[in-house]
């Protein structure tokens, strides 16, 4: 449930037009007063019904009383007008609980307090099945204005308790708000209307975020922003100050127009607060980490490994970092989901792009964060566009990610964020949906070079020294095979399996992935890939991993490695 208090007014009669009226933005229906100050004013019912304008005067009268007896004591802006909104997916509240609310706001906001006979003059007015109006005029009995300073905030921390005691929907409320409501608005009901008379399947604000996101997942520099817009069909117009410099942006989608057939324009800023054109800037400066670093043996290395395992250090920062830190790392995992409908597969794109919708709702918050701690994912994002991904880098990305939105998800659980929790959840559907696709031929393929009995023996007792919790899942999985060829490839390129299987077990935890054994083949991968360690470094690795002597493996030191696969080097 949400709390909106304007900014206050002067004019009672103005604001009961409206609540009492037949609407502007929404339809009103079936208007009535659920609850009062003394429980018998007189209620005006819809505009147009017997005695409407008789009972609005009296209505006006009533709540204006004190205010009128103040004379030149009272303060501006007087009218005090709250409104109250349950989530959408809320059950519909009868009259009776939205008065037990209304009470509960003004009391908590010290409107009226309960048991204070000097408490202001209100009424909760219900037009709709998911909200009401609270309306009051700012003076007391004695002639005083109310203590309702900070009254949002106490009004929102009521809520929280409301929200559990009525088994309703758990937001964000109180000191904890803005880290944790998303940075993009939900669509209003008029926005959802609208959408449906002009026959679109999101709102105008929907469609051009997603577009603007896109964009920005793409792009190098401000520049190719614009262009990419522009080459997607919108409408751009930019903002200069007299110095030249550039001060903001605004985008229209072609047929979006006013009552007078101009284009409606919407800042970066109303899309989402983290879209605005100094959000925009410093995310992509932190993209323009200069090129990926060459592995020893000269080879640049595959980005979307690099992607992969920027994606699973994410886990730690959930777990472990400050929240400004995870939200950067986070909002960069955001432009990774947008970034993979542009280079995935056609019959990929439709799940993909829905993933990155719905990670918005998840884990974007309007908190400012730093956007330089993400440099390493942004840039991996930045260079797949001259690696075309074969099937195994996409599915270890996805694979990454998806343990990363399970692990949000179970973050948000812990903050009683049912929103973003319903929302992680909706993610992880579209995700392993693509996954589960993409999944299915690199596995194949390589369950299909799988070594020899003997040799897959030794890995079994390596999988049970390594990783002992989930050793007998991992030995009975259809993904058992291909971890198996995954170990053979590392070590016929200089690796010590063992040591390699610890190394992956000890990265990340496996807690959250639903094949523990398709997770390893995918670390195995990119683990492989790299250079083999020296002596001194594979010893060091040893006494760091605390792997026993007896179960590492005698496969002998290379100077360098054969990458198990490769990318075709192409420019899109």
């Amino acid at each position: 449930m949400i709390a909106n208090i304007v900014k206050p007014g002067s004019n009672t009669r103005g604001v009961l037009k409206y609540l009492f009226g037949p609407g502007t933005a929404t339809v009103h229906t079936d208007q009535h007063i659920v609850a009062s100050w003394d429980g018998f004013v007189p209620d005006p019912g819809p505009k147009g019904s017997p005695g409407h304008d008789d009972r609005m005067d009296q209505l006006v009268k009533a709540l204006d009383l004190r205010v009128k007896q103040a004379g030149d004591h009272a303060p501006e802006g007087q009218v005090w007008h709250c409104s109250l909104r349950a989530a959408p997916e809320d059950r519909i509240l009868t009259d009776a609980e939205w008065a037990q609310v209304a009470r509960r706001i003004v009391h908590a906001t010290g409107i009226a307090p309960v048991d204070d006979p000097d408490g202001c003059r209100w009424i909760a007015v219900r037009h709709a099945d998911d909200h009401i109006h609270i309306v009051a005029t700012k003076m007391r009995g004695d002639l005083r204005p109310p203590r309702n300073w900070n009254d949002y905030h106490r009004a929102m921390t009521e809520l929280t308790s409301i929200e559990e005691e009525f088994d309703l929907t758990r937001l964000s409320h109180g000191r904890q708000a803005a880290a944790g409501t998303p940075a993009a608005k939900r669509p209003t009901r008029a926005e959802q209307e609208k959408a449906k008379r002009t026959g679109r399947t999101r709102t105008v604000r929907e469609e051009l975020r997603h577009v603007v996101r896109t964009a920005l997942a793409h792009a190098k520099n401000l520049e190719e922003f614009f262009n990419l817009l522009a080459d997607a069909g919108l409408q751009v117009e930019t903002r200069t100050l007299p110095s030249g410099d550039l001060q903001g942006y605004k985008v229209a989608l072609p047929g979006d127009t006013n009552a007078d057939g101009e284009p409606v324009f919407y800042s970066g800023s109303n899309l989402a607060t983290d879209l605005s054109l100094p959000q925009i800037r410093q995310r992509l400066a932190a993209a323009e980490a200069g090129p990926l670093e060459t592995t020893p043996a000269g080879r640049r290395p595959n980005p979307w490994h690099q992607a992969a395992m920027a994606t699973e250090r994410i886990r730690d920062h959930i777990d472990h970092s400050s929240a400004d830190i995870t939200q950067a790392h986070l909002a960069a995992f955001g432009e990774a989901l947008y970034a993979l409908p542009l280079y995935a597969p056609a019959h990929l794109k439709a799940e993909l792009r829905r993933a990155a919708v719905a990670f918005e709702y998840a884990a974007h918050t309007r908190a400012r964060v730093d956007h330089q701690h993400a440099r390493a994912l942004r840039g991996a994002i930045k260079a797949m566009r001259h690696h075309p991904a074969d099937g195994s880098g996409l599915a270890m990305l996805l694979d990454a990610a998806i343990l990363i939105v399970a692990a949000v998800q179970r973050h948000n659980a812990l903050q009683h964020h049912d929103r973003q929790v319903a929302a992680a959840r909706q993610t992880l559907v579209h995700l392993q949906a693509a996954y589960d696709q993409a999944a299915v031929m690199p596995l194949a393929a390589l369950a299909a070079r799988q070594p020899p009995a003997t040799t897959v023996l030794t890995y079994a007792h390596h999988v049970r020294d390594a990783v002992p919790a989930y050793a007998e899942q991992i030995l009975t999985e259809p993904a058992w095979e291909a971890l198996a060829t995954a170990l053979a490839a590392a070590e016929a390129a200089g690796h010590d399996p063992a040591e390699l299987l610890h190394r992956a077990a000890g990265r990340r935890s496996l807690d959250d992935a639903t094949s523990p054994a398709r997770t390893l083949t995918w670390r195995i991968r990119r683990l492989g890939d790299r250079h083999v360690p020296g002596r001194q470094a594979r010893a060091a690795q040893a006494r760091t991993s605390h792997i026993p002597p007896a179960a590492r493996g005698t496969a002998a030191v290379l100077p360098t490695s054969t990458p198990s696969s490769s990318l075709t080097h192409q420019s899109r």
